[in-house]
């Protein structure tokens, strides 16, 4: 029996892995009938970046959803993205909802033990997952992982960047491990009308997000807390005169010295243009208060 030929488990089912935000369609639209040209998505890949204007977005998502009805996809079938969060993992969830059919965000750091009642509970018609030690294991479960680019077809490729920044983004190095994270993500980059950037791998994230320099942060609360790890690992040793001199600076910004302490901790971390994190819950108060400290409105 395929997995096409399953019952579906009852929606409360799901309810955990499921991506919702019913407005999202009418949202894209919106910002690419009134933003058509300002970029709306940026990704590093192959150490470049890349931009994709929110009327290349719409047609891109548009493009997708027939090439998902061409794989049979319809209302009753249901989506499982797995991998990092970045443009096309983005571009094929809103194709999807375009579709008519459901969205599940499902971790991509599962083992084969854990993954096996997962997607026997939330069985997928359709998965697109884009590491390829992953997809084997998705394979391997029998499921029908998708290929972005036939899905797609020929197309001109994202504009290159002369420059990665612009006047607000948000910042996500995250991946669909964060439960309700792409929700969080969707909703916050749709509602706002900001650009979202995205690292070109997670190894990579501190220093593409010092070239990025984003305006706000759309991290789980796991990843707030190692960054606020990352700025501790970037003073001087807690209890040496050096770190007692960065944390006056960094407490009281207002003189000279203090500030380009402060302006250099700041810009090593790519934090100098930050006047946003979204409060992700479960952040822990000490964190949040570390990054608070690094917002460009009190620095």
């Amino acid at each position: 029996m395929s997995v096409h030929e399953l019952k579906r488990p009852p929606l409360a089912d799901i309810a955990q892995w499921r991506v919702d935000v019913p407005q999202a369609l009418e949202q894209l639209r919106h910002w690419a009938q009134v933003s058509p040209l300002q970029p709306a998505l940026r990704h590093k890949r192959h150490g470049q970046w890349y931009a994709w204007r929110w009327i290349d977005v719409l047609r891109d998502v548009e493009r997708l959803a027939d090439g998902l009805r061409q794989q049979g996809f319809t209302e009753q079938s249901r989506l499982a993205v797995s991998g990092a969060f970045e443009p096309n993992l983005l571009l094929l969830t809103l194709a999807a909802q375009q579709a008519g059919g459901q969205v599940l965000a499902i971790g991509d750091d599962l083992d084969a033990q854990a993954l096996h009642p997962i997607l026997w509970q939330s069985q997928p018609t359709h998965a697109f997952v884009p590491r390829r030690q992953t997809r084997q294991l998705w394979l391997n479960h029998g499921q029908a992982v998708l290929d972005f680019a036939e899905l797609f077809g020929p197309s001109e490729p994202p504009q290159r960047l002369r420059t990665s920044r612009t006047q607000a983004q948000w910042w996500s190095e995250e991946g669909t491990q964060w439960q309700g994270g792409l929700t969080v993500l969707l909703a916050q980059w749709l509602g706002s009308g900001q650009a979202v950037a995205f690292p070109e791998s997670p190894g990579s994230a501190s220093r593409d997000r010092r070239e990025v320099a984003p305006s706000g942060l759309l991290l789980s609360a796991e990843r707030l807390q190692r960054l606020a790890e990352e700025i501790d690992s970037r003073l001087a040793a807690p209890g040496t005169w050096r770190r007692r001199l960065c944390d006056w600076a960094i407490a009281r910004p207002e003189k000279g010295l203090q500030r380009l302490i402060k302006q250099r901790v700041r810009r090593l971390l790519g934090l100098h243009h930050l006047h946003d994190i979204w409060q992700a819950p479960r952040t822990r108060p000490d964190n949040l208060a570390r990054l608070n400290e690094f917002k460009r409105d009190i620095a």
